[in-house]
């Protein structure tokens, strides 16, 4: 952006007035914003957090909340707490069991979806990713106990903290037991791409480079 001086062609009129742009205190500002970063915290302590960092939730509200490592281990393994630990395990489920007629009586309107037990309603959650965010879809649960009696793995899902989530978008097969805060990772991804009626290309590209990355981490069941 040229400077007051450019524009007028006062610069031209004395050159010892002139002002480097690169020198101007609005230029210096810019700089430092650019240089800046932002810093996460630990919401128990306000300790500095590294970008990939540890999750606690409460159960009663869903809530995620960002958390050091040493306030994590804190709700370990505390199911009576106000906050349960994320737990890290990332799991590929080859073998899972879905057929489409069984997926169909769900009544899940889209083909993506994440399931969790909520050990405050003792029940199992179904939500889906939209534009508007997590939406939350009324379970079958007669068919939702047919899938869970042809998948016993499901039953180690840990309650509030783990999900299944299941990707058959476009003809995939994909389905991972894993930390609830990665699904809301793919409904923030989701929700920030969305443009249009069906998405955009962006949207598309995102989602396929995070479940990529997801194949790429996962243990296989």
């Amino acid at each position: 952006m040229a400077n007051i001086s450019e524009q007028d062609g006062s610069a031209n009129r004395n050159p010892q007035s002139a002002i480097r742009n690169s020198d101007t205190p609005f230029a210096v500002l810019r700089r430092f914003v650019r240089q800046r970063t932002v810093v996460e915290r630990c919401e128990m302590c306000s300790a500095e957090l590294a970008t990939d960092h540890e999750h606690l939730v409460e159960p009663a509200t869903r809530k995620l909340v960002c958390a050091c490592q040493a306030c994590a281990i804190l709700f370990s393994g505390k199911a009576s707490a106000k906050y349960r630990r994320v737990p890290r395990r990332l799991r590929r489920l080859p073998n899972f069991q879905l057929t489409d007629a069984q997926w169909d009586s769900l009544l899940i309107p889209i083909s993506m979806a994440f399931f969790f037990r909520c050990s405050v309603t003792g029940k199992v959650t179904v939500l889906y990713p939209s534009p508007a965010g997590a939406t939350e879809s009324l379970l079958d649960f007669e068919s939702w106990n047919e899938i869970l009696h042809e998948n016993p793995v499901l039953q180690e899902m840990e309650a509030d903290t783990e999900a299944l989530l299941v990707n058959r978008v476009r003809g995939a097969s994909e389905y991972y037991l894993l930390p609830i805060d990665e699904c809301y990772k793919l409904v923030g991804l989701i929700r920030t791409h969305w443009h249009g009626l069906s998405g955009g290309t962006q949207m598309w590209e995102a989602i396929g480079k995070f479940f990529a990355e997801l194949k790429e981490r996962a243990t296989d069941n």
